[in-house]
C-alpha cells in the first residue's frame, strides 16, 4: 500500500478532543476522486483508527462540493493507484469498492458530513462511513447510470428497492431532506448549522467508551454482511465490467475524446436540466479547521513526517 509522506490532498485537523477530521481538498475540482485523493483520505483515516486519542471521525469536503466523483478529466496521469488490486475484467470496479470498504471495516466510527453535490465515486465514499449528516440542499446521486453502470451497487440496500430503482434508471439524484426519508442520511440541515450539528453528534459518540462503541459499530455491520450486503457490492463489480463493454459506454468515451468531457457532461446532463446544467446549485460555506496533522512517517512514528498543507 502507497504511503503518503505529506498531505497535498487532505487536510487532516483535530476540531476538538477525541475528533480527527478529514477534508477533502481539491475544491477547484469539487474533490473529484483521483488517485492521490483516494488514498490520501484512506491513508489519514487509517491513521486516526490507530490514534489511541482519536475517537471519533469525520470526513468532509472543501469547496462547494462533498464530491462530484471520480477523476474523469486526466487527474490520474502519471500517478499510481493508492494500493495494489488484481488485474482483469472488473479491475477498477473491485479496487474503489475494495478501498470503501475499508471504512466500513475500521475500528472507530467514521461521519459523512455532506453538502453540495455527492456523486458517483463520493456517494461511494460516503455510504461507506458509518453515519451520513447532509446539508438540505445538498444532492446525491450517480448520473453515470445515463451512460453505464455504476462501480458500487449499495442503492438498493440504502434507499429501498423502489427508489434505488428510479435512481439507477434515470440517474436522478435525492436532496438531503429526502436522503433521510429514505435511509441512506441520517440527518440533514441547513448548510451553515451542518457542521456544528456534526461536530455535536460525533462528541457525544466521543463521550461514549471506544471499546462499546467498535463493538456496536459492528454489531449493525454484520447485520447487513448476515443479509448479504458485501457479497452483492462485490457481485455488483462484475456488472459494472459488463457495462464497460457496451455501445453507449464507448459512444460516451468517444464524445469525451471529441467534444471534451465538459461538454459531454453537460449534453448528457442538459436534457434534464440538473447537475451542472440546473438553474440553481447547492450552496457551500467556509470550512474552519482546528489544529492540523501530518502524516505519520513510513516508520509509524508522527515526528519523522512532513508537515505543510494547502488551505481551500
Amino acid at each position: 500500500m502507497q504511503h503518503y509522506p505529506e498531505y497535498t490532498h487532505v487536510i487532516v485537523d483535530r476540531p476538538a478532543d477525541g475528533l480527527n477530521r478529514v477534508t477533502l481538498n481539491r475544491p477547484e475540482k469539487r474533490n473529484a476522486l483521483n488517485h492521490p485523493l483516494r488514498g490520501q483520505i484512506l491513508q489519514a483515516l487509517r491513521e486516526g483508527d490507530q490514534d489511541p486519542d482519536v475517537r471519533v471521525q469525520i470526513v468532509r469536503g472543501a469547496g462547494p462540493s462533498f464530491s462530484a466523483g471520480y477523476d474523469l478529466g486526466g487527474g490520474n496521469e502519471g500517478e499510481e493507484m493508492p494500493f495494489y488490486t488484481a488485474a482483469g475484467e472488473g479491475s477498477w470496479p473491485r479496487h474503489v469498492t475494495e478501498g470503501w470498504m475499508s471504512i466500513w471495516d475500521l475500528q472507530k466510527p467514521v461521519i459523512a458530513q455532506v453538502h453540495g453535490y455527492c456523486l458517483a465515486g463520493g456517494s461511494e465514499l460516503a455510504t461507506c462511513c458509518d453515519l451520513v449528516y447532509m446539508a438540505d440542499d445538498a444532492q446525491m446521486g450517480y448520473p453515470a447510470v445515463r451512460f453505464g453502470v455504476p462501480d458500487m451497487h449499495f442503492h438498493s440496500w440504502f434507499l429501498g428497492m423502489r427508489k434505488a430503482m428510479e435512481m439507477m434508471l434515470t440517474g436522478n439524484s435525492v436532496s438531503g431532506v429526502e436522503a433521510v426519508e429514505r435511509g441512506w442520511a441520517n440527518a440533514s440541515w441547513p448548510v451553515d448549522e451542518l457542521e456544528g450539528h456534526v461536530l455535536e453528534v460525533a462528541e457525544q459518540i466521543a463521550s461514549i467508551p471506544s471499546d462499546v462503541v467498535a463493538l456496536n459499530k459492528r454489531i449493525v455491520h454484520r447485520g447487513m454482511e448476515v443479509m448479504g450486503l458485501r457479497t452483492a457490492i462485490r457481485q455488483g463489480t462484475e456488472l459494472c465490467a459488463l457495462g464497460t463493454h457496451t455501445e453507449s459506454l464507448k459512444s460516451f468515451v468517444a464524445s469525451a475524446g471529441t467534444k471534451g468531457l465538459t461538454a459531454t457532461l453537460s449534453e448528457r446532463d442538459g436534457k434534464f436540466g440538473d447537475y451542472r446544467t440546473g438553474e440553481s446549485q447547492p450552496k457551500a460555506v467556509e470550512p474552519t479547521f482546528g489544529e492540523t496533522r501530518s502524516p505519520m512517517g513510513a516508520d509509524g512514528n508522527r515526528d519523522t513526517a512532513t508537515t505543510g498543507y494547502a488551505r481551500p
